[in-house]
């Protein structure tokens, strides 16, 4: 009787060999023509590949182009000791290019703070300040106080950063090899508040003159000298400063903490990368400057807020013949404690960009003239080998 279903022949037949993963058989390669068969005459071109490299190569022009900008000024000026005279000439210089350039940059931030210290309700925000000095006064009103923050900060930097070398290696010689070592911060907090004494006094007059601009609507003065011919004509030589003592309250704390934090920052960067400060390259050293810079300067707008409010509060509406104290006590009676603290999120992105640039052009003006960067890892103190 036959069977309904097939049997076991036919399904081996039919199926041995089938998979569902079929292979496909290839087809003879193709006879290659005397060109294709050179391939190295025909490589991949990659936009991504040719655009890596043109940029590799104009950096390599460009690094070139600085070695040979950076000899060239060396061999001009001649080799510079640590510690003489032209290296604290060219620290000093170092100290202006950094300071006055990245101040005038956040003068808008440095606007807004200053008239929101001045009138918490001016404005809402620092957008909508923004927005309403651009539409009365254009593009250029955002600016307003640049040109006195630019040569005020730049006569600081120079003060501020060549008195530091200089200081600092002062009160290192005075303590000796062993305690200056062991007492590190101390120097590196005395020695920036000595350079700092000396820098705001060249930085108030130009101070009073930015605040008065940036907070009078219009402002009083059409410029920098413009704005000090005024103050002298009304309130004589003594005008332009007035805001000297709030001004070393401010700057004093904030310039101590701006360099021991630097110093202690980077020493403890260095201290957990591998190897020694020297292994790293210059552009490495700069970013080191720049990071240790910025979080310096946080710590900074924290510790000198509260003076920052009351110079803008002094240089805006001091009263004439009103004593200092009688002017903080007043002040401070109107604003509180809290009013202290005006516009501190603000000032902390504009100090903390503001020291980070400076730190890391202060470092590259020293290494484009052959000296080594800011702070580090401190030597360890000679001890003397003993005799067995």
């Amino acid at each position: 009787m036959p069977s309904f279903f097939p049997s076991a022949s036919v399904l081996s037949a039919t199926f041995s060999n089938a998979t569902p993963y079929t292979r496909q058989q290839q087809a003879p390669p193709a006879k290659r023509t005397p060109s294709l068969a050179r391939q190295e005459l025909y490589p991949n071109w990659s936009v991504a590949e040719d655009a890596q490299e043109k940029t590799q190569q104009l950096a390599d022009a460009a690094a070139q182009e600085y070695t040979k900008a950076s000899q060239a000024a060396q061999a001009n000026v001649g080799k510079i000791e640590l510690y003489s005279p032209k290296y604290y000439a060219t620290c000093t210089f170092g100290g202006l290019m950094a300071c006055g350039a990245t101040h005038w940059a956040v003068t808008p931030l440095d606007l807004i703070k200053c008239r929101r210290q001045v009138d918490s309700k001016l404005y809402t925000s620092n957008l909508q300040g923004w927005r309403t000095i651009i539409a009365q006064d254009g593009f250029r009103g955002i600016y307003t106080g640049g040109a006195p923050t630019f040569f005020g900060y730049s006569v600081q930097g120079a003060f501020k950063y060549g008195c530091y070398e200089f200081f600092k290696k002062f009160y290192s010689d005075l303590a000796g090899p062993e305690n200056a070592v062991a007492y590190k911060t101390w120097i590196y907090l005395a020695g920036s508040a000595s350079a700092e004494f000396f820098a705001d006094i060249g930085l108030c007059p130009f101070e009073a003159v930015k605040v008065r601009m940036q907070t009078t609507m219009p402002p009083f003065a059409k410029g920098t000298w413009d704005g000090m011919s005024k103050i002298i004509g009304a309130e004589g030589v003594g005008g332009l400063y007035k805001g000297l003592y709030p001004l070393w309250a401010r700057q004093i704390p904030y310039t101590m903490m701006k360099f021991a934090s630097f110093e202690t920052i980077v020493e403890m960067i260095y201290a957990r990368l591998p190897g020694q400060k020297s292994d790293y390259s210059k552009g490495a050293q700069t970013g080191v400057a720049f990071t240790g810079g910025y979080l310096a300067g946080i710590l900074c707008a924290i510790v000198s807020h509260p003076a920052d409010v009351m110079v803008s509060k002094l240089n805006a509406n001091r009263q004439a013949g009103e004593s200092f104290g009688a002017a903080m006590g007043r002040i401070y009676k109107d604003i509180g404690f809290s009013g202290l603290w005006a516009g501190l999120p603000v000032r902390i992105v504009m100090i903390g960009t503001l020291t980070g640039l400076q730190w890391m052009i202060y470092d590259s003006f020293k290494i484009f003239m052959g000296l080594p960067t800011t702070g580090g890892a401190s030597p360890p103190p000679e001890t003397e080998k003993k005799t067995v």
